[in-house]
């Protein structure tokens, strides 16, 4: 099925595999990752993690096979996205939150398709969710959870500035604030004072702006421990590069903590 675009939402084709058969749905943002989406997705098979959330691929234009139709569904995949109009990771969430949202879910969760997360940990943000939280953010630094491989400039520029920045602009403690893993409750997600279904969320804007608005409007916000592993030798699995994509990063921190996303 096509949705045409709409204010805040891109054109997107919809495959649904299966019925809604959860309140919780898993967001995978992914373009073109090859054999590392599907490895992330058999583990998600193995961990049984369909039994608690519906699997969604928010795919951005992949071409390289990773969304093979019969591939998805072997690996439990519940619906596959495909953005059709312009707009990097941000449309392809706003794109998944949207649908998610049209579908009834109580609670989203995100997660990169990299295979660097620990997908297993989906039960806990479900709990978390449970409990009344509206934002839980997925943390490699705090006890319980674990960084493998973290590149040292990556380490450096999290701790000692972006967590910092974010925290204080969300008036709360943040540790891995560059995580996309993480969980929204529905209520967050659709008060009129947040918005998140706006063109001005075309690349990492929305994954800054969720992780402040929450408690900016006293809303529950806590950290659960993950694990984020990075590969020991090659390339690293990344779509930042490391001077333009860090400065972007670096410009929509600051517009961020100005307020120049709150609607």
């Amino acid at each position: 099925m096509l949705y045409e675009k709409k204010p805040g939402v891109p054109e997107f084709e919809c495959t649904e595999y299966k019925e809604k058969n959860s309140d919780y749905v898993v967001l995978i943002p992914i373009i073109n990752e090859g054999a590392r989406i599907h490895n992330e997705l058999e583990r998600a098979k193995k961990a049984e993690v369909s039994s608690y959330a519906d699997i969604v691929i928010c795919d951005g234009g992949s071409t390289d096979g990773c969304t093979d139709e019969a591939k998805l569904r072997a690996l439990n995949v519940n619906t596959l996205l495909v953005k059709k109009s312009e707009g990097k990771q941000g449309a392809q969430l706003r794109m998944g939150i949207w649908w998610a949202l049209e579908r009834g879910y109580e609670g989203i969760i995100t997660i990169d398709g990299n295979d660097k997360d620990s997908i297993e940990d989906v039960p806990r943000f479900i709990d978390k969710l449970k409990q009344g939280y509206d934002l839980i953010q997925g943390s490699r630094f705090i006890k319980g959870g674990h960084a493998v491989n973290t590149p040292f400039i990556r380490t450096v520029s999290v701790r000692l500035l972006h967590a910092p920045v974010i925290s204080l602009t969300a008036r709360q403690r943040f540790t891995d604030t560059t995580n996309a893993y993480r969980a929204y409750s529905r209520r967050y997600l659709t008060d009129e004072r947040v918005q998140p279904l706006r063109d001005v969320f075309m690349t990492y804007e929305l994954l800054a702006y969720l992780s402040v608005r929450a408690t900016q409007l006293n809303m529950k916000a806590c950290e659960i421990p993950v694990t984020r592993a990075y590969p020991a030798e090659g390339k690293t699995p990344t779509k930042i590069s490391f001077f333009k994509g860090n400065w972007e990063l670096l410009k929509i921190l600051f517009k961020n903590a100005a307020g120049a996303y709150a609607p």
